[in-house]
């Protein structure tokens, strides 16, 4: 990562002016690793009745069994109150829990605390958001998906104001700035992959005028954004390097550990190798993202809760999750960023000149989304 210049680079939240605060959930049950425990959750919610029903769901002071909300943006989901709701589980969707860690939500209004609906407004296949990870020793991180991001407690950025890739979050006049700078074509995409091969620990983004080095800039970003979001075509790494199981899961592993001699994983006496150092060390926000990510499929709920509902063995799709995780952190790893150090060549006094900077009030702000109609609390029709 570059290092930091006092140079007036523009901070990300000016190119990238509209943010949301991630969503809380208020209680765990509503997400995890696999959608069909979601589902059985789900549906022994529904079975219980009275007292029992609301110590299931876990209220809280934003939700409560008897909390009157409208459906979540595009979703489906019911809208009585739960003391009295039926019905099938509304289909899981997948969101992502921690970095590199997608798993799946119930996506219900009510049972989610703060579900932020801008965010659910705009998230499409087109959609790709920015996530800001907490600073650590090796400085500030973003983070980028295509899914909803769950992590906590950094800002999101999307990309997209509305859905289908319409209307750029980018500070209004900095793509035409740009292509008259660079004497070349810049999308908003191109944008995101320069943010993410430039940003600095301290969240700034310097900017060149020399088209080559923008265009080595935004390769590397694109490449880190595919390995980040694993949208489409599945990373692989080559033939001799590829990690395969050499010794068998076991049906419920409890303890995660790596042989660096060996290259090997081990989850109990199950092996899988080989598995690249770099892979093992990879760290976001000074925390593993193999151990999270076993963490989080392994570790026991409390007995009589819903979350305790979750597979009884390990499912084979876990395993292929987490081959393919390792070859991500592998890949990604590998990337060495295009520079060593990089000054600002358009710095914010530039683009206050430019008129690009200060921000209009309303690019901080979401926009509004009248495409659809959302119903509200009982079936009412929201306003939106």
């Amino acid at each position: 990562m570059p290092s930091v210049t006092h140079d007036d680079a523009p901070p990300l939240a000016d190119l990238m002016p509209w943010s949301v605060a991630p969503p809380r959930l208020g209680r765990g049950w509503p997400t995890g690793p696999d959608a069909a425990s979601l589902k059985a959750r789900w549906d022994a919610l529904l079975k219980a009745e009275g007292p029992d029903r609301e110590a299931l769901f876990e209220p809280t002071r934003s939700r409560t069994l008897r909390s009157a909300v409208g459906q979540l943006p595009g979703r489906t989901g019911g809208t009585e109150r739960l003391a009295r709701a039926s019905g099938p589980c509304p289909e899981p969707v997948r969101v992502l829990h921690a970095p590199f860690d997608e798993q799946w939500l119930i996506p219900d209004h009510r049972l989610i605390d703060a579900a932020r609906p801008e965010l659910w407004r705009v998230a499409d296949d087109d959609q790709v958001f920015v996530v800001e990870t907490p600073a650590n020793a090796q400085g500030a991180r973003l983070f980028a998906t295509s899914v909803l991001p769950l992590l906590r407690p950094g800002r999101i950025r999307p990309l997209y104001r509305r859905p289908g890739g319409t209307e750029p979050n980018l500070s209004p006049g900095l793509l035409e700035h740009l292509r008259t700078r660079l004497g070349i074509e810049v999308a908003p995409p191109d944008v995101l992959g320069w943010i993410l091969a430039a940003v600095r620990p301290d969240l700034t983004v310097p900017l060149t005028d020399d088209p080559g080095l923008w265009s080595r800039g935004v390769e590397w970003g694109r490449r880190t954004l595919w390995l980040m979001r694993r949208h489409g075509d599945r990373p692989k790494l080559p033939g001799g390097r590829r990690p395969y199981v050499r010794a068998p899961l076991p049906s419920r592993p409890v303890l995660l550990a790596y042989d660096r001699n060996e290259e090997a994983l081990l989850l109990d006496e199950g092996r899988i190798s080989p598995v690249p150092p770099e892979a093992w060390d990879f760290e976001v926000a000074g925390v593993r993202v193999l151990e999270q990510w076993f963490t989080a499929r392994v570790t026991e709920p409390e007995p009589g809760t819903l979350a305790a509902i979750r597979p009884a063995t390990w499912p084979q799709t876990w395993t292929s999750e987490l081959l393919e995780l390792i070859a991500a952190l592998a890949l990604l790893a590998e990337l060495q960023p295009p520079w060593d150090e990089l000054t600002s060549r358009i710095t914010a006094a530039d683009l206050r000149g430019a008129g690009v900077l200060p921000v209009p009030e309303p690019a901080r702000r979401p926009a509004s989304v009248l495409d659809g109609h959302e119903e509200g609390p009982e079936g009412q029709l929201a306003l939106i």
